[in-house]
């Protein structure tokens, strides 16, 4: 939409008495620096409105993925999952309101969540998984102080950034058709179609209705349309569930009803439930890669999205500077820390909040109104919890699909490139890790470059890579040598 500009394009950073600014700004004018980037009040509360309806899904979904047992069979409370994902995403998009003052929303990855639910829960307690969360957070930050992260970034060639974004696509796709009930695992085969080869049950057909509404909307091009297919899937489910005799333990998360009233006491129970070490059973080598798969799986998208709304917004120049860039990374990187501490995983920043930008929001203002939206949530935890998981998992299909348009930045006529995509992308869902993945992916990419010649095109940061995911592979045989147990 065309903006209406009272004044020049300028950063907070470069508004100088020059610059024309109206006289008797408001506090808020000034904190936000509203007028300098040629917005207003009313502006800047519609762009937060609009991003925390497009990202609002993420309260369903985040529980949903983590929700299950972790290694000692303790089952994970889900209001106190919604609570924790609501919590952790509005003290991060907030912090990044006002000390990030960029119209940024942040809330759990879904790549880190995928991680923490399919690598880390399965080998430790839930209080030692939030802990490598906080420490991978705290990881990034280093990152972000020392420089490291943008020249870590600039390292890995793009192909495979593309790649990897397009495996954890699919990895979130199959954890999705998989909650839903629509793929199970086979007897003679390693999946099937439903239980026997065929769909069973009406929430997997619910699923179907609302995975191609959410398409049919999306190809519609209309603003919050995960959020409206989970809405109407919902309202299917509760008429459905009303109408037809359905056998309550055919919904995967209990029938989609209202028990008691739509208000509730936030859940805390999850909340500072954080240990570190006691990893001995896991092993060095183990804790090492885990720590390095989280950072990977919320390292990538971050920058780019940052870059990428702050230029959509007009903040940032043609060379991907603007306000608060070194403030916004570093907030991303506290959001792990921040994530694992309420144990709702590490929170990214979504790419969502791109709609709120096309709606006006340039300052932080818009971040804040957000984060007090996520903030009210709290206390709608029963509200949420109707929502079938049949029709949340619809919503991680269509994210599964948008991540997979990368594969339009690919060169696949260039085999050095083409391979070691391929495997990234597909070995992540086919061994249920992402790791495999991103191993597969660097160890080919190297590989080939050798062969062709061209080792020089790799770079030394690429060549440790290289090496690292080569033990990691081989650890096992290595430890069966050396006499390891």
């Amino acid at each position: 939409m065309t903006q209406q500009s009272v004044e020049p394009k300028t950063s907070p950073e470069s508004a100088g008495p020059g610059s024309r600014v109206p006289a008797g700004r408001s506090w808020l004018d000034r904190y936000f620096h509203i007028s300098e980037r040629g917005s207003t009040v009313a502006r800047e509360v519609r762009g937060g409105v609009t991003t925390f309806m497009a990202m609002a899904y993420i309260l369903l979904l985040n529980p949903l993925i983590l929700g299950g047992e972790d290694v000692n069979g303790n089952l994970l409370s889900q209001p106190g999952l919604i609570t924790a994902t609501a919590l952790a995403a509005a003290a991060t998009t907030l912090l990044m309101g006002f000390v990030g003052k960029v119209p940024l929303a942040l809330a759990a990855g879904l790549s880190v969540s995928g991680v923490l639910a399919s690598q880390v829960a399965p080998n430790m307690t839930w209080p030692q998984a939030m802990g490598m969360c906080v420490i991978y957070g705290v990881v990034i930050c280093l990152l972000v102080v020392t420089g490291l992260r943008e020249m870590i970034m600039n390292a890995i060639p793009l192909a495979l950034k593309h790649g990897i974004t397009m495996g954890i696509g699919l990895f979130i796709a199959l954890i999705g058709l998989y909650k839903a009930g629509f793929v199970h695992q086979g007897e003679a085969t390693p999946v099937t179609l439903g239980p026997a080869g065929e769909l069973a049950g009406w929430p997997v057909l619910i699923f179907c209705v609302t995975l191609l509404l959410i398409f049919m909307l999306q190809a519609r091009n209309i603003p919050g349309a995960i959020l409206i297919g989970i809405v109407v899937g919902t309202l299917v489910a509760i008429v459905v569930n009303a109408i037809v005799d359905i056998d309550p333990k055919s919904w995967s998360s209990g029938p989609p009803e209202l028990d008691g009233s739509a208000v509730s006491t936030p859940d805390f129970s999850l909340f500072g439930n954080v240990e570190f070490g006691g990893w001995g059973d896991v092993g060095v080598m183990t804790v090492g890669m885990i720590v390095f798969t989280l950072v990977l799986a919320g390292f990538f998208d971050a920058m780019a999205t940052i870059i990428g709304v702050g230029t959509e917004a007009k903040l940032a120049d043609d060379k991907g500077r603007m306000p608060g860039l070194s403030k916004a990374l570093f907030i991303d990187g506290a959001g792990g820390v921040i994530g694992g501490v309420a144990s709702g995983s590490g929170q990214t920043v979504f790419v969502e909040s791109a709609t709120g930008v096309g709606e006006g929001a340039r300052t932080g203002l818009a971040s804040a109104v957000t984060g007090l939206f996520f903030a009210a949530c709290l206390f709608f935890t029963p509200l949420t919890a109707i929502v079938p998981t049949e029709v949340a998992s619809a919503a991680l299909v269509v994210i599964g699909a948008m991540m997979m348009q990368n594969a339009r930045h690919v060169d696949w006529g260039d085999r050095s490139v083409a391979i070691p995509v391929f495997l990234t992308v597909v070995l992540m869902p086919f061994t249920y890790t992402i790791t495999t993945g991103v191993a597969a992916g660097v160890i080919s990419y190297s590989a080939i470059k050798l062969a062709q010649g061209r080792a020089r095109e790799v770079g030394a940061f690429m060549w440790g890579l290289t090496v690292i995911f080569i033990v990691f592979f081989a650890l096992n045989p290595i430890e069966s040598w050396l006499g390891v147990h």
